[in-house]
């Protein structure tokens, strides 16, 4: 595999990304004046740029914990994973059902890598699972809690600046992990382990602008589809979410931002009463999560087999 091809390739999965992570990530504040869309999506960006440089330990999960791709075939493998990882999420995508990339490119790395016949840390993989089913149910507890804090806290002019510190704090949260599987891509097709600022910068840009291009559909999803949404529940969710991510980057452990944001909408939505949630949207979205990892893990398997069936 060329290192252009393969640079290319983790240049459009950065654009998928913001494309697909984005707006979902600006779609809680959209009713909340205090953060301009566009200012919002400059913070995140920054975010995405500057935190890497700090702790990068997310992405050296997907790049070395996982499965071993440094030997032969490392290249072809992580090739495989990621246009595997892009056509599930892409699929779901396309049929109503929004969906996790993060899940899709564990699944696909892990599956790629065992397909390919490298080796694959099963402890690894089993942690990044119980973190990644855990997150979601993570911040809706955590939602719950702060909903009641904001209720005797948050009045008239207070609101807006819970809603600066709760989105600034997702968008940290997201860098420090979420964010860090575009990174992640860029070192494996460029052999680094660690973190560029030049490399930084072109994986924001790129993200950016996917961000900016995907804003208007991902901001559907969650502000309108899961619950009622008013802006308490968005501030909450920013909160929820965005302390439970970061706890996760803290062990190192992949997880799924928009995951974890909608869980902690449900929890804000529940903790207003059940009648809040449309369950039945909740539920499609939870039924492509459960599909995503597995659907990639077996379809980066069977590739990566045949092209190994092919090359051999």
């Amino acid at each position: 595999m060329s290192l252009i091809a393969l640079t290319s390739l983790a240049g459009l999965f950065s654009v998928v990304t913001g494309i697909n992570d984005g707006g979902a990530l600006l779609a809680t504040g959209l009713k909340i004046p205090s953060v301009r869309p566009l200012a919002g999506l400059a913070l995140l960006t920054v975010s995405v740029a500057l935190v890497p440089l700090v702790t990068y330990q997310v992405a050296v999960t997907f790049t070395t914990r996982l499965a071993d791709l440094d030997g032969p075939g490392g290249q072809v493998t992580v090739t495989v994973a990621v246009l595997c990882a892009l056509a599930v999420v892409a699929f779901l995508g396309g049929r109503g059902r929004p969906t996790s990339l993060t899940l899709a490119v564990v699944g696909a790395l892990t599956g790629a890598g065992l397909g390919w016949g490298l080796p694959v840390s099963a402890g690894a993989v089993l942690l990044v699972l119980v973190v990644a089913l855990a997150a979601p149910f993570v911040g809706g507890l955590l939602a719950v809690l702060v909903r009641r804090l904001l209720t005797l806290t948050a009045y008239g002019r207070a609101l807006p600046r819970w809603h600066g510190a709760g989105f600034t704090l997702q968008c940290v949260a997201y860098a420090a992990n979420d964010g860090q599987k575009m990174l992640a891509i860029f070192m494996l097709a460029l052999g680094f382990r660690d973190a560029p600022p030049p490399v930084c910068l072109v994986v924001a840009a790129l993200f950016g602008v996917g961000a900016l291009y995907g804003l208007p559909r991902a901001g559907r999803t969650l502000s309108r589809e899961i619950i009622a949404s008013r802006p308490l529940h968005g501030v909450t969710a920013e909160l929820a979410s965005g302390a439970a991510v970061i706890g996760c980057a803290a062990v190192g452990a992949p997880v799924s931002m928009t995951q974890t944001i909608t869980g902690a909408l449900i929890g804000a939505g529940v903790a207003d009463g059940m009648g809040r949630v449309r369950w039945h949207a909740a539920t499609k979205i939870v039924l492509a999560w459960t599909l995503t990892l597995p659907v990639s893990g077996l379809l980066a398997a069977a590739v990566a087999l045949a092209v190994r069936g092919v090359v051999a």
